[in-house]
């Protein structure tokens, strides 16, 4: 058979293009993604409304990682259920790192009290641990107690009639204090909110007279609206160093809620790599340093791997906690 010089141009053309389209599958996975990503911007889901201390220290990450990943990173507020609502819009998301939230401990302790439709370890990419609050129980000023003693010896006199604000059903604010009432014999009345802003709304305007929560009641505790009976941690936080603990008050009750930022499951290793150093990396900028001081928030970093070890060892832990509690959803 002849072959003309016109159809060996034409093979040799055939082949170069297969060979063009080839030659991408030939390069590894990562390569590949870390090429195109990111190209747009990423939406951060803030699972509480615009204006707590969780919004402001959130939008701050935003803002460094924007500037690392060199697309805009934008907040977008889900306030409710406890602030699972970041998670369960996981199941909806694409795995390409184009929708990311954050992770409350709530994730991990809701599911145990009712049905969620995620399983946070299960349906989520854990990227990096960043941070965690600081709780504590402040009072209205002109309360007829000064101390933690003092108020459950109140409650104790008016059973059910003091009332405190929390962060939602299940929520870490909320439990801690239900486990402390328990062991210091009290019945309080719990009224639940969307989130902290709504929380430091009720109380500076009388409509209920004590808070669990973070530490958006340290201005007002600062400038005398508030009294701040103890803080929840392990150890007395610095910025309020003349305030005892719970647990150093009698009561053996600590909480302490590290949180970070997770995607969808099965995001590519690269994309989680390039996210992981872009939000770590925020940790030195000196405006998140501000914003993590401003509301005595601590340094709490975790890789990857760390955070999905936490994850899954954190799931396993408030199943116990929630049982003890007797809180746990009926089968």
């Amino acid at each position: 058979m002849t072959t003309t010089k016109d159809q060996h141009v034409t093979r040799r053309q055939v082949l170069g293009a297969a060979a063009a389209v080839a030659a991408p599958a030939l390069l590894p996975a990562g390569a590949l993604a870390q090429d195109k990503y990111p190209s747009r911007p990423i939406t951060l889901i803030a699972p509480w409304p615009a204006g707590g201390s969780s919004d402001g220290v959130m939008r701050a990450f935003a803002k460094s990682a924007s500037a690392r990943l060199g697309v805009p990173v934008i907040i977008e507020n889900k306030p409710g259920v406890g602030g699972t609502l970041g998670a369960s819009a996981m199941l909806q998301a694409k795995p390409d790192g184009y929708t990311l939230t954050q992770l409350p401990l709530g994730i991990y302790r809701l599911p145990h009290m009712r049905d969620m439709p995620f399983h946070p370890v299960n349906d989520l990419t854990h990227i990096v641990c960043l941070t965690g609050y600081t709780f504590g129980i402040a009072c209205v000023a002109d309360a007829p107690f000064k101390t933690l003693q003092e108020m459950v010896a109140y409650a104790k006199a008016n059973p059910g009639q003091l009332e405190y604000g929390h962060t939602g059903t299940g929520t870490t604010p909320h439990l801690a204090i239900e486990e402390f009432s328990e062991k210091a014999g009290i019945k309080l009345n719990p009224v639940p909110f969307k989130g902290s802003a709504e929380i430091m709304q009720a109380i500076l305007g009388g409509h209920i007279r004590m808070m669990s929560g973070t530490t958006e009641f340290a201005p007002h505790v600062q400038s005398g609206k508030l009294r701040l009976l103890a803080t929840l941690g392990s150890q007395r936080n610095k910025a309020f160093a003349d305030t005892p603990t719970v647990k150093e008050s009698g009561w053996d009750t600590i909480s302490e809620s590290p949180f970070g930022i997770g995607g969808p499951k099965g995001m590519d290793p690269t994309v989680v790599q390039a996210l992981h150093d872009a939000f770590k990396a925020t940790l030195d900028d000196p405006e998140v340093k501000s914003a993590l001081d401003k509301f005595f928030q601590p340094v709490i970093y975790m890789n990857t791997a760390d955070y999905t070890a936490y994850g899954a060892r954190t799931y396993a832990a408030e199943k116990a906690t929630i049982e003890r509690l007797g809180l746990a959803k009926k089968s």
